[in-house]
């Protein structure tokens, strides 16, 4: 399957926003109270939040690569 230039910037765009979100997000949500119980140990609201993150973290990675093979045979292809 042929990508587009377009779209493989799109694609390479969104994965990186994703490294920019997901981790400030990380950060807000590890520092909130509900985060954390008395003992020191993560909740629940914590457990969900991370692995929200993990898996967000994981296809913007995944479709980043995509994006960025897209541009690059496309830069090969125009030379």
């Amino acid at each position: 399957m042929k990508l587009s230039r377009g779209m493989s910037l799109f694609l390479l765009a969104f994965g990186v926003w994703s490294w920019v979100i997901w981790p400030t997000f990380l950060s807000n949500i590890w520092k909130d109270s509900r985060s954390w119980d008395a003992a020191g140990g993560a909740t629940g609201f914590f457990t969900v939040h991370l692995v929200l993150v993990l898996v967000s973290l994981t296809l913007g990675t995944v479709i980043g690569v995509l994006g960025l093979r897209g541009v690059l045979a496309a830069r090969a292809a125009s030379r």
